[in-house]
């Protein structure tokens, strides 16, 4: 699920306020007509009438837009036969004139929006290859993803997720790198086909995690920015070995997923520090790996911090835990959408930053 973070309800409330938009121009004539008529001829409201088809070239059609200048001319031939000195030969040059130059302006929008459409559909197209849909189930897990974008026309950013059917077990990734823009795309990018590839070749947690510093190190001297000359990420790999009842956690400096074991929540804090991808030359380069129990029934949710540094009105974080509580047993899928929805109510509609999340079952019986 990929999704823009605002509220859904919204959007008919958008459609309305649109449709009114768009009607906008009809309405300035009519107004601009009725005024013209029912006043007196000193005032001259009908010298507006150009500005009907110059509204309308922000929204309309060629097409349309020179049809409104045509019934704007028309309206000013009308009131010539009503009063004889209103200076209809100007008037009525003032509206071709700008009737010609809004049908040019309409041309050139709706140029521009064909083209906004190509390069929205090259985003889609780069999302799908960055964030591909997971499979709704590995052997027997269920997975579900939820990617939240904090803008509106937001298609990618620097959060991302993977998962992976290998010989070593179902693996995850999940993480977010530092920055924003198209060099926090690039990097999530670079990390995600890294762990695409070393997730089936590593034996063990420690190795793929060595494959993505080199792999954000290399990417940050190939592609340096101004702003952020070095990238970093969080990122955790969580490993779910087949038939087993335990998953195996690499934590690097993400926040702590939550573990619905028994009914209960725990925080699965990492019990010792490993650094982001990309310190571990500055603070030491030792991870370390968490084993867990995971057993039928249990449920395991990754977030990245968009989720936990969401604030409502007063300031306040997002009570994750506490809001995992009152889920419970729900399933992955319905879960997530709950997280939606109840995010973009707290946050009153506006998130601050992307926020991604998988919610993982253990099926087996």
């Amino acid at each position: 699920m990929i999704r823009t973070g605002r509220l859904p309800h919204r959007r008919p409330q958008r459609a309305r306020r649109r449709g009114s938009a768009l009607l906008s121009p009809v309405i300035v004539t009519v107004l601009i007509a009725s005024l013209a008529f029912s006043t007196p001829r000193e005032i001259a409201i009908s010298r507006l009438l150009p500005a009907a088809p110059a509204l309308a070239a922000s929204m309309w059609s060629v097409f349309a837009t020179v049809l409104l200048g045509v019934c704007c001319l028309l309206v000013m031939i009308g009131l010539s036969f009503l009063y004889s000195d209103l200076g209809t030969p100007y008037t009525g040059a003032a509206i071709v004139a700008v009737t010609l130059a809004a049908a040019y302006a309409s041309r050139l929008r709706l140029q521009r929006e064909e083209t906004l459409v190509q390069v929205r559909l090259v985003a889609d197209t780069a999302q799908q290859v960055l964030l591909r849909p997971l499979p709704n189930r590995i052997r027997d897990v269920a997975i579900e993803s939820l990617y939240l974008a904090a803008q509106e026309q937001a298609r990618i950013g620097g959060d991302f997720y993977e998962a992976a059917e290998t010989p070593y077990g179902i693996r995850l990734l999940i993480g977010d790198v530092r920055g924003k823009g198209l060099s926090a795309v690039g990097a999530a990018s670079a990390l995600i086909n890294c762990f695409r590839e070393n997730a089936y070749d590593q034996p063990d947690l420690t190795g793929i995690v060595h494959r993505l510093e080199t792999c954000i190190a290399r990417h940050g001297v190939a592609f340096p920015t101004q702003h952020l000359p070095e990238h970093f990420a969080t990122a955790l790999i969580a490993e779910i070995p087949y038939g087993g009842v335990c998953v195996r956690l690499l934590n690097c400096g993400h926040p702590p997923p939550l573990l619905v074991h028994g009914g209960e929540i725990r925080v699965a804090e990492p019990t010792s520090v490993s650094p982001p991808l990309n310190l571990g030359p500055l603070v030491g380069n030792r991870y370390y790996v968490d084993t867990l129990a995971f057993v039928p029934g249990d449920q395991l949710l990754l977030y990245t911090d968009g989720v936990t540094e969401t604030r409502n009105r007063d300031g306040d974080f997002f009570p994750l835990p506490d809001w995992l509580r009152q889920q419970w047993p729900t399933p992955p899928g319905g879960l997530l959408a709950r997280l939606h929805r109840d995010l973009l109510r707290y946050s009153e509609g506006v998130l601050d930053d992307d926020i991604a999340a998988l919610a993982l079952r253990c099926m087996r019986t």
